[in-house]
């Protein structure tokens, strides 16, 4: 509590009635140092002296006003309300409204809802698949989980949430509506949703199933360049991505051309996650930092000495379902020029949760400070703008027939590799398409790689040789 300072000349001992009346006015606002300061208005009386006496300042006093009417509600909902309602979920209710009012990330957790965030954060949790949040009283999808059923079953980061079977999700809270979308593996749950580019609502079936995140996927996606998708950040994604690096440098011989970090639809989790992945592709520098009103919330995240791909370009993909310790991962190696950031904007979530526990059952997760990246730009509400922009397309080949060549010609000059030319030709027919071919996005990021690889071996090249 804020206490204001006032001076009182306080000549002689007849005054201590007064000071008496002062003290036991302020009594609950000077109770931590009642004791030291009541010891020196004594010796000040008994010296004569000026003395020094801290009251309350009234501009921080709780609001009498407002307490007497939360008070009248509480009494009038005890007395007339249809039905009896006790104390304990009143008083409940009204802290859930306190921190739900703050931002849609601020909630009263009950020892059910406690059990639930440490599955999340674990890897292993059951209902749909879907990172959600509230907005203009509807559920939004943040991104959908890869591979869990809401993503097989078409549902898309942006879709706007508006029926829970036959219940309108409209008034509900959000713990509400995830309480009706998590339940027994097997059973389906219909869920009607907006979605931009549609003009009526659609109706999907999902089943609901174990969901089992597996935080690290890897590939290769052409000779010399790998693949890494980051689904979500769990505890040891950090131990994760390092292992599945040196396992890509493994199946390549070597050092990797190129590598694509995809962190598409990744919704965040764990901020030491991302701070240890971020960390791995950093020589030195400050990864994120935090700023909030306590001291404990005031954040710094350095790295520490060693890139583990040194000299490897990257590229990082995000979308608008990339939010929070996927924004942090974007940020820091865009801000230190690490990794070309490719894709769509980034959703904006730039805050901080801090879990506080009540008593052993229960306890609070709130908003205790904002994410900033490295060269100190707010992520919240604003999210991470792309170096370069690609939207997400359809890929159609429009000829697949081979061009007829000089190669076709009867009596063509011979050339002198032509029979490697013809079995490259061949072996291309037969090649498959690769996840990139069908990918936009991710062949966009490869094509960039390669580009960024021929001219780097040029630039090796011409200053081996002394060229200019």
């Amino acid at each position: 509590m804020k206490l204001a300072s006032c001076r009182l000349r306080i000549p002689s001992l007849p005054c201590l009635a007064l000071v008496t009346s002062i003290l036991s006015l302020s009594g609950p606002a000077l109770a931590q140092d009642h004791t030291q300061q009541t010891q020196q208005i004594l010796d000040g009386i008994q010296s004569g002296e000026q003395t020094d006496i801290q009251l309350p300042d009234p501009q921080q006093q709780l609001p009498l006003d407002d307490l007497r009417k939360f008070t009248e509600v509480f009494s009038r909902i005890k007395d007339a309300y249809v039905e009896d309602v006790s104390d304990t979920k009143l008083l409940e209710s009204a802290i859930k409204g306190m921190l739900s009012e703050l931002d849609p990330h601020s909630t009263y957790l009950t020892p059910e809802d406690y059990a639930e965030l440490e599955e999340s954060t674990s890897g292993r949790f059951g209902g749909l698949g879907i990172e959600v949040g509230m907005e203009d009283g509807f559920v939004k999808v943040i991104s959908p989980i890869d591979d869990t059923p809401a993503q097989k079953a078409g549902v898309q980061a942006g879709d706007l949430i508006i029926k829970l079977d036959d219940q309108p999700v409209k008034g509900m809270s959000l713990e509400e509506a995830v309480n009706i979308m998590r339940g027994e593996p097997g059973s389906v749950l219909t869920l009607t949703i907006m979605r931009d580019g549609e003009s009526a609502p659609i109706e999907i079936d999902v089943t609901r199933d174990i969901i089992k995140v597996t935080s690290i996927k890897s590939r290769m996606v052409d000779n010399g360049y790998g693949y890494v998708r980051i689904t979500q950040f769990q505890a040891d994604t950090g131990k994760q991505f390092t292992d599945a690096l040196q396992k890509l440098e493994d199946k390549n011989g070597g050092e990797l051309d190129g590598l694509v970090i995809d962190l598409r639809n990744n919704p965040g989790g764990v901020l030491q996650a991302a701070v240890e992945t971020a960390d791995a592709l950093l020589d030195q520098g400050l990864i994120v930092y935090t700023e909030g009103r306590i001291q404990s919330s005031r954040l710094r995240f350095t790295a520490k000495s060693g890139d583990v791909m040194a000299d490897t370009p990257i590229v990082v993909l995000i979308n608008g379902g990339s939010a929070s310790a996927s924004e942090i991962l974007a940020g820091a190696l865009q801000d230190h020029q690490r990794a070309v950031i490719m894709g769509t904007q980034s959703f904006g979530k730039g805050s901080v949760q801090t879990v506080i526990p009540l008593d052993e059952n229960h306890a609070i997760k709130m908003t205790t400070a904002r994410y900033y990246t490295p060269e100190g730009r707010s992520i919240q509400a604003a999210g991470i703008k792309p170096d370069i922009e690609v939207k997400p397309a359809e890929l159609t080949e429009l000829n697949s027939r081979p061009f007829f060549s000089e190669a076709d010609l009867s009596g063509h000059l011979e050339g002198e590799n032509e029979d490697n030319a013809r079995q490259e030709r061949e072996q291309a027919d037969q090649t498959k398409a690769s996840p990139a071919d069908r990918d936009y996005q991710l062949r966009s990021a490869l094509n960039l790689l390669k580009g960024l690889h021929i001219l780097g071996r040029k630039n090796t090249a011409d200053s081996q040789s002394g060229n200019p």
